[in-house]
């Protein structure tokens, strides 16, 4: 005691000292974890999902094989339409073709005549 008495300040400071233990919580650890998972799960289902994910890209390859087809189409359409501009061109003007877009837009026969429109 007479050690104490002599430090005064100090033994009251030891003798008010908690003895009283705090538990080591671990939530702490798992904070970086779960904001990782948070990320990684937000940018997978981008990855998949987003506009640019594997799902659009899927989309737009059925979409470009659809147009492809599509143009395809066209394309013969053109250059059949091409082919019969070409014919009824003055320099090559022929009969048959007049005769036949003739009829076709005055929509006349004549009485002995069968017509079959094709599409």
């Amino acid at each position: 005691m007479a050690a104490c008495v002599a430090r005064r300040l100090e033994c009251k400071a030891v003798s008010r000292m908690s003895t009283r233990q705090r538990k080591i919580r671990n939530t702490g650890r798992y904070v970086i974890p779960a904001i990782s998972a948070a990320f990684f799960i937000y940018f997978g289902y981008h990855a998949i999902h987003g506009d640019r994910g594997m799902l659009a890209r899927e989309r737009f390859e059925e979409r470009s094989v659809e147009l492809q087809a599509q143009l395809q189409t066209l394309v013969s359409r053109r250059e059949k339409l091409q082919h019969q501009i070409q014919l009824l061109q003055d320099g090559t003007l022929e009969r048959d073709m007049l005769d036949e877009r003739a009829r076709q837009a005055l929509n006349l026969s004549r009485p002995n005549e069968i017509t079959i429109f094709l599409d």
